[in-house]
């Protein structure tokens, strides 16, 4: 009886241990099955945009329209101009930091404070060009039409400059890039079957106190945490 009582107790140490390697086997299972967490998948994102270097989703045409005259000897020259130009509105993303990107797990929310806008130097359409006056005799006996011609081109690379970095074409750069970004993190997160809001603002924007950026964590603070 003794012999048995041993047998039985031994067989159920085996069942025991048997029953927890198969609660292990399917924990680890189950974790590998749920794949990577949505700050894993952000932390893969961001490097993936930090390669890109510069991201530019927006562009703007804008025409600028200037006049210049010059007077000698009693005598005047005017010339006008109109000088088309395209400017590009860029973000550098090689400046983007784990900081910047934050999750909060609560409203499975994640983050993200992208560098200032930058703009590019007006690029001229020289082929749109127009200039329109005359100079006369002015024009005939000194170097007036030149004097006109550099004056009205570095009058309209500041009216471009100056059109370029009004309110409503940044606030519509802002806007692309942000969608852009927005996505970048947003279609991983989704493939993997993720729920979560991605929200981008730029470093030089005011903060929403009603948003999550008070409240979030970096990625820099939850990866730590898991070491």
């Amino acid at each position: 009886m003794k012999f048995l009582g041993k047998f039985a107790g031994a067989l159920a140490l085996i069942a025991l241990f048997i029953a927890g390697g198969f609660w292990a086997l399917g924990y680890y299972v189950s974790g590998k099955m749920k794949g990577p967490d949505p700050v894993t998948i952000a932390s893969a994102s961001l490097q993936g945009l930090k390669e890109q270097n510069r991201l530019s989703a927006f562009a703007a045409r804008f025409v600028a329209v200037t006049t210049s005259t010059q007077s000698q000897f009693g005598l005047s020259a005017k010339k006008t101009l109109i000088m088309p130009g395209m400017v590009r509105y860029e973000v550098d993303l090689a400046k983007l930091r784990q900081k910047d990107v934050s999750w909060d797990a609560g409203t499975r929310t994640l983050g993200v404070v992208l560098p200032p806008v930058e703009v590019s130097p007006p690029q001229i359409d020289l082929t749109q060009m127009r200039e329109y006056g005359e100079g006369g005799i002015l024009s005939a006996f000194t170097d007036a039409d030149s004097k006109l011609q550099d004056a009205n081109r570095r009058a309209g690379q500041q009216e471009l400059v100056r059109q370029a970095h009004e309110a409503v074409p940044l606030n519509l750069a802002r806007d692309a890039t942000r969608r852009a970004v927005e996505r970048s993190f947003a279609m991983p997160l989704k493939a993997a079957g993720m729920d979560v809001t991605v929200k981008v603002r730029f470093a030089d924007e005011a903060k929403d106190n009603s948003e999550v950026w008070d409240t979030t964590r970096s990625l820099d603070q939850v990866l730590g945490n898991r070491k």
